[in-house]
């Protein structure tokens, strides 16, 4: 399904909405309110108009955006959209209200309390009735299994077979369409074949989601086999797709199981996103506000900087190295180089205390964290965060997947240039350590929030203050 195409139709109904709603109520001003002032007269649109017609429309779109309104756009419930155009529209207005029309001449206090009313009116019924009429049209084209998304199933045996008959056998769908299955223990399972495809095997499952372009995936063992949700969930951390797993009798009585869809068979979601869509869209806008302002502050700092490291030996002044960021995908992480040229040479090391690789200006750097402000660049290409689980090389990944699995669950957001387990632990010295450090960054996983990245901020400040970095 075309997600941006989707989009753009509720952004420019937005938009026309709002453009319409501010034209309509400036009208209402003009002919029913200001006349009791200052007598009839013809209605001009004024400098004021167009200011507020072109600002208020984008304004709108921005808080929108902010709390995650055009977020999962073909998932949409009717109620919760009714919902969130009322509690958006009644805080916008007042906002316009007593910014804009608070201060406008008016005859008699009932005018403010019928402006404000109008306004909202206006606004709430321009911008919802468009929405639900769009969400309705996807909703019915879902269940009539025009559209869907691209879903696997992931399974053995029996279990798989009769999750898909129920969902097949539905007469509303819910937007699922199998485009096949994998089967956990790696062998054939027949009767589930006669319906579709099976795509490969368990150790393919990130490459085949990617290749198949999957949406959502459903988890579907036998009972006996809850422990390898663990195995599966771990080889999902890489992938950006919706997971759902089939509830046994237990999670359903206990209401572990999401009963959110009333057309759906009962399914436990597993959350998507660690943090809301306004704390997201907040984190993102404060990393590029406060980086931009500490590339420009510490300018300064940044020359000094590199010339030291320039005096200190030969070689480039930025050292660009290959990490893993979000969801699995490489990218370059740049820093001052603090070691000497060719010190890994032999392959990957990780440096230690007493390392004769490090320089003696790189000694500084890393107990200022001189080193890593080169990566507010990083933040800015929108490869990296402020505040995140520290990104390692694919080498190391390896070697700590095999004693903590669970690692994989800190690719599930962006890395960052600081984060707890650096603050708490520092700098690892082999894998053991990092492993070590990991608890931190779980803890912060789950934990996650603007409240904690603030907290890892201000410790990261007084630890380049103090010179006591690990």
């Amino acid at each position: 399904m075309n997600n941006k195409l989707h989009t753009t139709k509720y952004v420019i109904s937005d938009l026309i909405s709002a453009t319409t709603a501010w034209t309509l109520f400036y009208i209402y001003r003009k002919t029913f309110i200001e006349s009791k002032i200052f007598g009839d007269f013809p209605l001009v649109f004024d400098n004021n108009y167009y200011i507020g017609v072109f600002a208020i429309p984008i304004l709108w779109l921005f808080a929108y955006y902010i709390t995650g309104y055009y977020r999962d756009i073909y998932r949409k419930s009717r109620l919760i959209e009714l919902w969130q155009t009322f509690t958006l529209s009644v805080i916008g207005v007042l906002i316009i209200f007593f910014i804009l029309i608070l201060d406008d001449l008016i005859n008699t206090y009932k005018d403010y309390y019928m402006s404000l009313f109008y306004l909202f009116t206006l606004h709430f019924f321009l911008t919802y009735i468009p929405r639900v009429i769009i969400t309705s049209l996807t909703v019915r084209r879902i269940r009539n299994r025009k559209i869907g998304f691209s879903t696997l199933l992931v399974g053995s045996n029996g279990e798989a077979l009769q999750t898909y008959m129920e969902f097949e056998n539905q007469k509303k769908s819910i937007g699922n369409k199998f485009v096949g299955f994998i089967n956990i223990y790696d062998n054939k399972n027949e009767e589930l074949e006669k319906y579709i495809p099976q795509l490969g095997k368990f150790d393919e499952l990130d490459t085949i989601i990617k290749e198949q372009e999957i949406e959502e995936v459903i988890i579907a063992i036998e009972s006996s086999e809850e422990q390898e949700v663990n195995r599966i969930l771990n080889k999902l951390q890489r992938t950006n797709v919706i997971i759902k797993v089939v509830p046994s009798m237990f999670d359903i009585v206990t209401g572990i199981a999401d009963i959110s869809a009333l057309y759906g068979l009962p399914l436990i979601k597993i959350p998507n996103h660690l943090m809301t869509a306004v704390q997201e869209n907040i984190k993102r806008f404060f990393d590029v506000a406060a980086s931009l302002s500490a590339i420009i502050v510490l300018l300064p700092v940044y020359i000094g900087t590199a010339i030291a490291v320039k005096l200190s030996s030969k070689g480039p002044i930025i050292y660009a190295q290959e990490r893993i960021g979000k969801n699995g995908k490489p990218f370059k992480i740049y820093k001052f180089r603090s070691m000497y040229v060719g010190a890994e040479k032999s392959g990957p090391s990780l440096s230690s205390d007493g390392d004769n690789r490090i320089t003696k200006v790189g000694l500084f750097m890393r107990k200022t964290r001189l080193d890593e402000i080169p990566q507010f660049f990083n933040v800015l290409f929108g490869t990296m965060s402020l505040v995140g689980p520290r990104p390692e090389r694919q080498f190391y990944i390896d070697q700590i997947v095999e004693k903590a699995p669970y690692y994989l669950k800190l690719q599930k957001v962006k890395p960052g240039i600081t984060s707890w387990g650096q603050v708490k632990y520092g700098y690892a010295e082999n894998v053991d350590e990092m492993v070590e450090r990991l608890k931190y960054d779980i803890v912060y996983l789950q934990n996650m929030s603007l409240y904690a990245d603030f907290k890892i901020l201000i410790y990261t400040v007084k630890t380049v203050l103090q010179g006591t970095g690990k």
